[in-house]
């Protein structure tokens, strides 16, 4: 993130990257202005950043990380299996590489880490991933959920992700954040 003329943050965003609506929601939650900047992912590849940890760092409130070690490990590895387990299997570079069953391929992998996902949460969980504090794990969980909606994955079999899921759609910083109300969103694609 750069900073603008204004001195406010200069967040480069595409409208449904998963990783810009994370720090989307991330800055919402923290009340931090910032002027954004699309970057079209289709086009050259565009830029990933990861600074939600940075904003944790440098503006601690509220807290995306728990300050109870136990509760800050269960949000990192919630954190780490979205981000690492099953978003990039279903981001648009690999999905270009699949070609025609790139429907099949995200569904698979999206429903895989969906199964191990439920059951970690089902011992974490309280109003939200872990207890009762909106964390970075939800950050990670409603970009994901709304991926697997958009690649019609059936989410029956998750109840509560499905909760946790409805429950943090709810919050301003979430829906402010929501793809279809960014500055780049397609005219067709907007809330």
């Amino acid at each position: 993130m750069a900073s603008s003329p204004s001195g406010k943050p200069v967040l480069y965003s595409y409208f449904q990257s998963s990783c810009s609506w994370r720090v989307r929601i991330a800055l919402a939650l923290k009340g931090i202005t910032y002027d954004q900047v699309p970057v079209n992912l289709l086009k050259d590849g565009g830029q990933q950043l990861a600074i939600i940890e940075y904003l944790e760092e440098t503006r601690p409130n509220p807290r995306l990380l728990p300050q109870d070690q136990k509760k800050r490990a269960q949000v990192r590895m919630i954190s780490d299996h979205i981000v690492s387990g099953i978003q990039p299997l279903q981001n648009l570079a690999v999905l270009q590489r699949v070609g025609e069953k790139k429907l099949e391929w995200a569904q698979h992998y999206i429903t895989n880490g969906f199964q191990a996902l439920e059951q970690i949460l089902k011992n974490t969980a309280g109003r939200y991933c872990v207890g009762d504090e909106v964390s970075m794990a939800d950050l990670c969980l409603v970009p994901q959920v709304y991926n697997a909606e958009r690649y019609k994955v059936d989410l029956a079999p998750y109840p509560t992700i499905t909760r946790i899921n409805k429950t943090l759609l709810e919050l301003e910083a979430f829906q402010v954040s929501h793809p279809t109300k960014q500055p780049d969103t397609p005219a067709e694609l907007r809330a």
